[in-house]
């Protein structure tokens, strides 16, 4: 059954269609999307020593994790992201004394190590911006007196400040690595418009162009469409602001 939605808790997504703010197509390939609402989602979790009741499990068209509508004492309604195993009924609390279970939020003082946590905030009181993606978690390795060493869904093990909150749980939908698009269509309506191959293109509009009959890419190493180096060329910066909180690199 559609749920029907809360205007409070709704923008229209505007569609920009890969374009800048000049209108110039920087991103190739994008375009035609359906129409979508965008859910406000409470990253921040701020509504503290307050538990909130799970209304309902919804899906969201503008994420690959499911989200859930949190109700409060006052009124007061929000989404947050769906935890695996959360269940429509329960009670979920952001507090630093909070249970350790899916869907309660805390400091990373206050959470063992071992946990799955996600909803990860980099800056204290930012709100959460990592391991926000379906099926995804972090786990806290160790602490000392002021940081944690959490490793990351992508490999990487990395520093974070203990009063950077997290909310317990791995984040729902863990099955959507294995969901096959069926026809073109499906790519369609996510925004996506068709790609031609470098190979198949004329010399005049990509490196890997020409050629008689099928051939390769037939240089030393790949190229983008402006002839810079890709498909495995490293595009980090060397001395990043980051650097210093990065104990080991994701492979």
């Amino acid at each position: 059954m559609k749920k029907k939605l809360i205007k409070k808790l709704v923008r229209i997504k505007k569609k920009k269609s890969g374009r800048d703010n000049q209108g110039h197509i920087s991103v190739r390939h994008r375009g035609g999307e359906h129409k979508r609402y965008l859910r406000l989602i409470d990253w921040k979790r701020n509504k503290r020593e307050i538990p909130g009741k799970v209304v309902s499990i919804e899906y969201d068209p503008n994420r690959t994790a499911d989200i859930a509508l949190i109700q409060y004492p006052d009124g007061e309604k929000r989404y947050i992201l769906a935890p695996k195993d959360l269940a429509v009924g329960e009670e979920i609390l952001a507090s630093e004394k909070a249970e350790i279970k899916p869907g309660n939020a805390l400091p990373l003082a206050q959470i063992p190590v071992g946990v799955p946590i996600h909803n990860l905030e980099l800056v204290p009181g930012k709100g959460g911006q990592i391991v926000r993606g379906a099926g995804t978690y972090a786990l806290i390795q160790s602490k000392d007196e002021r940081r944690a060493t959490v490793k990351l869904p992508s490999g990487e093990i990395r520093l974070f400040p203990l009063q950077c909150w997290a909310t317990i749980g791995q984040v729902s939908n863990p099955e959507h690595g294995a969901q096959k698009l069926r026809k073109a269509g499906d790519k369609r309506h996510r925004g996506i418009r068709p790609t031609v191959r470098g190979v198949a293109q004329h010399p005049g509009s990509h490196p890997h162009g020409g050629g008689e009959g099928r051939s390769g890419i037939g240089m030393s190493s790949p190229k983008s469409p402006w002839g810079k180096k890709t498909l495995g060329k490293r595009t980090r910066k060397k001395k990043k602001y980051s650097d210093k909180w990065i104990i080991k690199r994701r492979k």
